[in-house]
């Protein structure tokens, strides 16, 4: 598994897939609870970012989707992969 390997098509095909399911079927499909401190933005839309993450390791070509347990979602690993990518992601609003 490398975070590395993840396109940025594959995290966009990953987000019409969420956008397809809705978000609470889509975070149960790949076994994520929401976001705790870092959505995905795109066009004003929030997306919970370690789970279209973990999604778009799915998309690759010979690739499972990636577990909640299988990397971290913060801002040393999914976050910092988002905006390598080109993406925004803001920080969570506190409920």
């Amino acid at each position: 598994m490398a975070l590395n390997e993840i396109t940025r098509a594959a995290v966009l095909q990953a987000v019409a897939e969420y956008d397809r399911l809705g978000r609470d079927a889509f975070l149960h499909r790949y076994g994520f609870g929401p976001s705790r401190s870092y959505l995905l933005e795109i066009d004003g839309k929030v997306y919970d970012s370690k789970a279209v993450v973990g999604a778009a390791h799915g998309c690759l070509p010979g690739r499972d989707p990636l577990g909640s347990d299988e990397f971290s979602g913060g801002k040393d690993h999914a976050v910092k992969l988002l905006r390598s990518l080109g993406f925004d992601v803001v920080v969570r609003a506190a409920n």
